[in-house]
């Protein structure tokens, strides 16, 4: 069973591109939340009301993660593959993951208004933006030894991007 895992700073497309590509390769999608419900408890160590997110431990979740994987691995019908949606799916295990795709925003502009769009402070759009500008997610993914794939989706549908990562996976298998 394939697994990809699509991370990147909040705003930059990841689900959209996430449900794009499931419905291309016909893998089984699995963002964050689902991650968190079906996770063992302490995975969310409480709620930044600051930020208004869940705080969330990046090692528990990525335990919880593979145990779901294994989970539909063993299951009677399992995927061909699997999507993992999460700002924190790079710190799954690079044995694991076949392939970490990195959304990017190149337009900081436009990344400031899908974050305010969110409904997002003015603190946290300036945190994320920070992250962007030092891409935060990228370098994570990359100290994880992971094999990384940026996508820039500032301009480009997710439609348009997710041909271009189903392109790229064909040409690696």
């Amino acid at each position: 069973m394939k697994l990809i895992v699509i991370t990147g700073t909040p705003g930059t497309g990841k689900t959209a591109l996430a449900k794009e590509l499931s419905l291309l390769l016909r893998y089984r999608y699995v963002g964050q939340s689902e991650i968190v419900k079906k996770g063992a408890k302490g995975i969310s160590e409480g709620y930044d009301k600051i930020r208004r997110t869940l705080i969330v431990d990046e090692r528990k979740f990525s335990k919880a993660a593979v145990a779901l994987i294994k989970a539909l691995q063993g299951s009677k019908t399992p995927p061909k593959g699997v999507i993992i949606d999460s700002h924190i799916s790079h710190f799954l295990p690079m044995k694991q993951v076949d392939l970490c795709v990195v959304t990017r925003c190149s337009s900081l502009k436009a990344l400031k208004k899908r974050l305010e769009a969110k409904g997002y402070g003015t603190a946290k759009v300036r945190e994320n933006l920070d992250a962007e500008i030092f891409d935060t997610c990228l370098v994570e993914a990359e100290e994880m030894g992971h094999k990384v794939l940026a996508v820039d989706t500032a301009w480009k549908s997710p439609k348009t991007i997710a041909k271009t990562v189903t392109k790229a996976i064909k040409e690696q298998a």
